[in-house]
């Protein structure tokens, strides 16, 4: 089966993102792009209250004007959440020429990407998609995954950050201990030890998972470390 959509992670992060149309789908997509750092435009004759606040400290550009074909080439990334099919179609064309990456709400066909249902624990994301066809599908699984990583993960995931580099600087050429070492990390009871708030329990418990074993523990990761690249 092919798909559509190849799932990757981008950085935005300095990137010119453009928004043609400041209505409240526009507002979502504006708040989605403020997480990733990206250099936001938003043009549109009409904006919501909030969007101007935003352009107002300073968060993003606003243009109140009608969108000027072919201007949305001059930008690495487009959404287009206007009210006018006209104007949505001419932003994709536009994009099209110049390949650079456009999202037409609401029409797959319009798009070269889409959003996909994510949910966020610090510098962990899950995201489902369903290639677009069924995307009261991802929401519902979205829901799923919210009580699979419960909020205290907020506070795992900086924790888990810091053990990698420790077990990286500890065993820096033993692939053996750093999977022990993470496999005891995985099987420890993170959402009582991050409740006590004591930052010198949880410091013990990960210099005692750094300690050698000869053993590999049942159901421990393989010896090649995944990595996100």
């Amino acid at each position: 089966m092919s798909h559509n959509y190849m799932p990757i992670s981008i950085s935005l992060v300095g990137r010119t993102c453009l928004v043609v149309g400041a209505g409240k789908v526009a507002l979502r997509k504006i708040e989605t792009l403020f997480d990733y750092g990206g250099d936001i435009t938003v043009i549109a004759p009409e904006v919501e209250d909030k969007i101007q606040y935003f352009s107002d400290s300073g968060r993003l550009k606003l243009e109140k004007r009608e969108y000027r074909s072919p201007e949305a080439s001059d930008y690495r990334l487009v959404i287009s959440a206007c009210d006018d099919m006209v104007v949505n179609r001419q932003v994709s064309e536009d994009c099209r020429k110049t390949n650079t990456l456009v999202n037409v709400v609401d029409q797959p066909t319009l798009c070269d990407f889409i959003f996909p249902a994510v949910i966020r624990r610090d510098c962990l994301t899950a995201a489902i998609s369903t290639d677009g066809k069924a995307p009261f599908m991802s929401g519902h699984l979205r829901m799923i995954l919210e009580e699979i990583f419960p909020l205290h993960w907020n506070k795992l995931m900086p924790v888990a950050t810091r053990f990698r580099k420790m077990a990286q600087e500890r065993w820096p050429d033993d692939g053996h201990q750093k999977t022990v070492c993470y496999t005891q990390f995985l099987e420890a009871d993170w959402q009582s030890l991050l409740k006590e708030k004591n930052p010198s329990v949880i410091d013990g418990e990960l210099a005692r998972m750094l300690e050698p074993r000869a053993d590999k523990p049942e159901g421990a990761l393989p010896i090649e470390e995944p990595t996100d690249s």
